[in-house]
């Protein structure tokens, strides 16, 4: 969440950074309830102060009796209206932190100004696009090789839910271990988290109040379903304080992940683009507010690191106000290549929170120096969305037979595999109606 006091002492800073994501947020409402709130507070403070005078003038032994009944009466009095103060104050207090969790981060200077992804700006690209003649979709070349079922997925959950068979379920496993080795090699230490995860945390990362209904959650408890592990591992260090000399700590997380998509009817319906069930390798760092620019280049560039070596074509797109997510201060979103669409996709957005999300989750460190405590910095990405990454290899690996190479750094993963073959007629792929 922003900073109360920022808020506060520079409203119409905070009210232009705001107008850049183009939203109605509460800041003219929270203002309202905040300077009732620090009303409440200075009367409940000063009632404090004479209940103090009243109890060192009775210690003094020098009260007169027809004095002592009147300020008897008066220490009534003082703690009634205290009780409704203090009441009062407590309702602001629960007033003013829901009026926070509804504003979002403010944009960087550096952000572009812009509605939607449209008016995203190219920062650079790299790879050859394939040419292939009439390049097939994933989806087709899946079925074709055996390896992605969907009428099954169907069967046994519902749609937007993908069986992974033999070499697919392989794939899958190898794209996994290959992200996660490579980032073990870069310093990330790495973490399976827990996947079910309590509404503190959800809340620590942005994800509620605002988005509520947007994810799974479990009817007899009050838990959800990761719809990423940066919610889980962002979340290891809530309510902690940690020294200045373990910063910065880098994790990378595997897990599977869970989103209801309520609002993305029609988008990506048919295909591996867009499922309930996925599983991504997380980027999360935690650092000094200092070197969190320098750190989102860097990660921003690891989550680059895993295209280039499966030489997957992409563009680094730097996002406007319009289009950026809930929680970032700056994001950019990685964009691999596909042939059949004839279009770049998001695999990857790598986000600078500052520190909206430690604010949430009361994320600090104790600087070297002895000063009070401070809220560090937490940025995250995708590095990268495994599914989406075995959809792109499957088109731009294609070859004209139907079979589809196997990129040379998986090859070791897959005990030396070169491609994958059409099916045979005996496929276990589930036939068409």
């Amino acid at each position: 969440m922003l900073d109360i006091k920022i808020i506060r002492d520079r409203p119409e800073e905070v009210r232009k950074a705001l107008a850049r994501r183009n939203g109605d947020f509460p800041i003219d409402e929270l203002l309202e309830v905040d300077l009732e709130y620090r009303k409440a507070l200075t009367e409940s403070e000063a009632l404090n102060r004479r209940s103090n005078e009243i109890a060192n003038l009775f210690k003094s032994g020098q009260v007169a009796k027809e004095q002592a009944d009147v300020l008897k009466q008066e220490t009534k009095e003082i703690k009634a209206n205290a009780a409704k103060i203090d009441e009062l104050r407590r309702d602001f207090d629960t007033r003013v932190e829901t009026l926070l969790l509804a504003i979002p981060n403010a944009p960087d200077d550096s952000v572009p100004v812009g509605k939607d992804e449209t008016e995203n700006v190219e920062i650079k690209s790299w790879g050859e696009i394939p040419k292939i003649e009439n390049p097939k979709h994933h989806y087709e070349l899946g079925e074709s090789l055996g390896v992605l079922d969907f009428e099954r997925g169907v069967k046994i959950a519902q749609s937007r839910f993908t069986v992974l068979m033999d070499m697919g379920a392989k794939m899958e496993r190898a794209i996994m271990n290959f992200m996660l080795d490579l980032h073990g090699a870069k310093g990330y230490r790495e973490v399976f988290p827990p996947i079910l995860v309590n509404r503190a945390s959800m809340q620590g990362t942005g994800q509620l109040p605002k988005f509520d209904g947007d994810f799974y959650k479990c009817a007899d408890d009050e838990l959800y379903l990761i719809p990423t592990s940066e919610v889980s591992v962002t979340n290891l260090y809530r309510d902690e304080v940690l020294k200045e000399e373990q910063l910065p700590i880098h994790h990378c997380a595997y897990t599977p992940n869970f989103r209801r998509e309520a609002g993305s009817a029609g988008k990506d319906t048919r295909g591996y683009i867009r499922q309930h069930q996925f599983n991504k390798v997380e980027l999360v760092k935690f650092c000094l507010p200092e070197n969190s620019d320098a750190e989102h280049e860097k990660l921003t560039a690891d989550a680059e690191a895993i295209l280039e070596a499966l030489k997957l074509p992409y563009r680094r797109m730097l996002l406007c106000a319009g289009d950026m997510g809930f929680s970032a201060k700056k994001c950019y979103d990685l964009e691999v290549w596909f042939p059949a669409q004839n279009k770049f996709r998001e695999i990857s957005s790598c986000s600078n929170f500052g520190d909206f999300q430690a604010r949430r989750a009361n994320l600090k460190y104790k600087p070297a120096d002895g000063t009070k405590a401070r809220y560090m910095h937490t940025l995250n990405g995708s590095g990268l969305a495994i599914g989406r990454t075995f959809a792109a290899i499957l088109e731009n690996y294609q070859q004209a037979d139907g079979s589809v190479k196997v990129p040379s750094v998986l090859v070791p993963y897959l005990n030396g595999v070169t491609e994958l073959r059409p099916s045979e007629p005996n496929s276990l792929v589930a036939s068409r109606k």
